[in-house]
């Protein structure tokens, strides 16, 4: 990207122009689809290209303001913003917001219960494995989508009932060297059966399905993944292999799927051994290590060298010796535990009730925080250096078409 490329162009990289025409072409086709039912809406007119990015600025600015509802950006009260809110009244927006889509219809050969977003999660996968090569080592899990929690505890028991459930869970493979979201996948919950979101806690096979669509297009590329102990398992792991993915995971004799594992290994001894000491099985390129730190801590892997050895530095007790697979997977978990902290902040904060728009509102908000992350990396960075707050209120103004104004530091 040239040194003097906006936020807009970073962005732009994974939601293009022809995406927004597309979904002007689908709410105005729901508009009228809709009012053929319904009764006319004298107060409706086609949406334009131009409103349909504003529509996203507004959207957008809750993430930077923090604030439950896009509709105070026209209140007069305290997360009012006057120079926002003249763009378009606030009639037009809530139209918008009413008729809003990705997909109008449904085709007769869709059963999945996304199909609303789907398109736009492609695309939006379309351009991140174009823009960006990630580092060798990566990390699957779930990140912080769930609620700002101040706002939780400043909310009454009232407000908290009235917030349904998400139907969803969110996945992603992120690189853990930059924090990047290369890929993105939404588990739904179809209602409370056996293949529920409620099932999933405790249903080792589902977390592998997830963790073989994350693994989708990473087949032969010596990457390194980092698992939690819900989706760490000896088949998984072995199954990656052959397609040239190498893991280290996190193993829990709750939570992981223990097939094929030695019971000795599992169990913990009589008497603690003393911090720092680890015992090791292998078969194949496939080792176990239990190391001991103040708990037992079980890793699965076929990443590293289980004889190569790796210290834990501690700020209190020094350093603590430790098997390389753990030294590595500490450093990888805690850089993904600094980018959660930092950039969940920045969720789109909107609460709609759809399942598909709660979807579609996470992944702008992921593709918002891996534009800016490609900003970091280009040389646009050292022109300006916009910090994430101030690249989220450049792009807020420039979709609402005032972007000659400069950012408010």
């Amino acid at each position: 990207m040239p040194p003097g490329a906006s936020a807009m162009d970073f962005f732009q990289l994974f939601v293009p122009d022809n995406v927004l025409k597309n979904m002007v072409v689908q709410t105005n086709m729901y508009a009228k689809k809709f009012q053929e039912r319904f009764g006319s809406d004298g107060a409706w007119a086609e949406v334009t290209l131009t409103e349909m990015k504003a529509f996203l600025g507004y959207m957008i600015s809750t993430s930077i303001s923090h604030c439950e509802s896009v509709l105070s950006i026209w209140s007069g009260g305290f997360y009012s913003n006057r120079s926002l809110a003249l763009v378009m009244s606030q009639a037009r927006f809530e139209k918008i917001l009413k008729y809003f889509h990705v997909v109008a219809f449904r085709s007769s050969q869709t059963t999945h219960g996304l199909y609303k977003v789907q398109p736009f999660l492609d695309s939006l996968q379309n351009g991140f494995d174009s823009a960006f090569r990630p580092s060798q080592t990566q990390v699957l899990h779930e990140p912080l989508i769930d609620e700002d929690p101040v706002f939780i505890a400043t909310c009454t028991e009232r407000e908290l009932r009235k917030r349904k459930k998400r139907k969803f869970s969110l996945w992603v493979r992120q690189c853990s060297s930059t924090g990047f979201i290369i890929q993105i996948y939404v588990h739904l919950k179809e209602g409370g059966g056996p293949d529920g979101l409620d099932a999933l806690k405790n249903k080792p096979q589902l977390h592998s399905m997830v963790a073989r669509s994350l693994c989708r297009n990473a087949a032969g590329k010596n990457y390194i993944i980092f698992t939690g102990p819900s989706i760490t398992s000896l088949t998984l792991f072995e199954e990656l292999e052959k397609q040239d993915i190498y893991c280290c995971g996190l193993l829990s004799s709750r939570k992981s799927d223990c097939t094929g594992l030695p019971l000795s290994m599992l169990t913990n001894p009589a008497t603690p051994p003393a911090r720092g000491q680890h015992r090791i099985k292998m078969k194949g390129n496939m080792s176990l290590i239990c190391w001991y730190n103040k708990g037992h801590f079980r890793f699965l892997t076929n990443a590293y060298s289980p004889v190569q050895q790796g210290v834990i530095i501690k700020r209190k007790s020094g350093e603590i010796p430790c098997p390389l697979a753990v030294e590595a997977f500490a450093a990888h978990l805690s850089y993904i535990c600094k980018y959660d902290d930092k950039y969940s902040k920045y969720f789109i904060s909107h609460k709609p009730n759809k399942t598909w728009q709660q979807v579609f509102w996470f992944a702008v908000s992921i593709a918002i925080n891996n534009a800016y992350i490609l900003y970091k990396m280009s040389d646009a960075y050292h022109v300006k250096r916009y910090s994430r707050a101030q690249f989220g209120e450049r792009l807020v103004r420039e979709l609402l078409g005032l972007e000659e104004a400069s950012p408010a530091h």
